[in-house]
């Protein structure tokens, strides 16, 4: 499944994520039948408090240290790229579940039944969001429907960032749903429930799958192990009764190091659990010319990125407006 996106336009030359605590970018190339390999990649710090996620108010508090921040990137990288794939915090966006019982032949009447759904719960104008979806589960009970929806003039924020740096966005997608793109494309195989786990700085995104089909997602502020082990502990029960759970095939955790470090982080989950975990490993998706020399915590933070730029290579199926 093609994860939900807010635009599409010419494919990008490099993919980048802006987080709270740092810019990281790859660039990626070859074809899926040949594979891909990272050839550039690079991270850099960004000054605490530059950029605050939030869904309904402003996030880039400081674009010049931001702006700075993706220059020394672009130098880092050895070029400065002038179309990126951007990947933005989950912060940003409300993720949706819709389900019809029966889906509209016309793709107009779709949007129209999906903004009608999404228009009750929204914080904010229809009218100000950007709004995506595509299908997810198909069940007894109709098709179901991954709806992501942000304020236009929120993840205009980041696009500007990158465009003071010459760098025109022309995808922007969640952190998240790009771990699990990375997931997917590292094995092809994938079958049964599975829980991803992301940790990031003040907060932690879960999603659980059934294949490659996204069937609950929720991200939630807050730090420290009692609240991951909360979260985790809530999207399991969710899971055992709402979605007639048979048990997870692999629990994966990435950007624990972030936090307290990722053993901290997976031997919450652990506990709560009762069972062992896995880091993702971004590079059973994309080969890289020297993966010895690659630290875990390098690898960890650029999962996003790398999970993008290996989607845009896939037939999208979702659909923006």
């Amino acid at each position: 499944m093609r994860l939900p996106h807010f635009l599409r336009t010419a494919a990008p030359e490099v993919t980048v994520e802006i987080t709270p605590r740092y810019v990281a970018a790859v660039d990626v190339s070859g074809t899926l039948a040949a594979g891909l390999h990272v050839t550039r990649h690079g991270v850099e710090p960004l000054a605490a408090g530059a950029v605050v996620p939030s869904l309904n108010a402003m996030n880039v508090a400081r674009p010049d240290d931001l702006a700075q921040a993706l220059t020394r990137l672009w130098d880092r990288l050895g070029s400065r790229p002038k179309r990126v794939a951007l990947v933005i915090p989950d912060g940003v966006a409300k993720v949706s579940f819709i389900r019809f019982q029966q889906v509209p032949a016309r793709s107009s009447d779709l949007d129209e039944m999906i903004k009608f759904q999404i228009k009750k719960g929204t914080p904010f104008q229809i009218e100000d969001s950007r709004i995506s979806y595509s299908r997810g589960l198909e069940t007894a009970e109709g098709q179901e429907f991954v709806v992501v929806q942000a304020r236009r003039d929120v993840v205009g924020e980041y696009e500007a960032a990158c465009q003071a740096t010459g760098a025109m966005a022309g995808v922007v997608d969640l952190a998240t749903f790009n771990v699990a793109n990375a997931v997917i494309a590292g094995d092809p195989a994938l079958r049964g429930d599975w829980l991803l786990v992301h940790v990031t700085s003040g907060g932690a995104a879960l999603s659980i799958h059934r294949g490659r089909d996204v069937a609950f997602f929720r991200h939630r502020l807050g730090e420290g192990d009692a609240h991951l082990g909360d979260l985790v502990h809530q999207t399991a029960m969710f899971y055992q009764d709402r979605l007639a759970g048979a048990g997870f095939t692999r629990v994966l955790v990435a950007g624990g190091w972030q936090v307290d470090g990722a053993q901290t982080a997976r031997q919450t989950i652990e506990a709560r659990l009762g069972r062992s975990t896995e880091a993702v490993d971004p590079l059973k998706a994309v080969g890289f010319a020297d993966r010895a020399s690659l630290p875990p915590e390098l690898a960890d933070a650029l999962t996003p990125a790398i999970g993008l730029a290996v989607a845009q290579r896939t037939v999208a199926t979702d659909r923006d407006y």
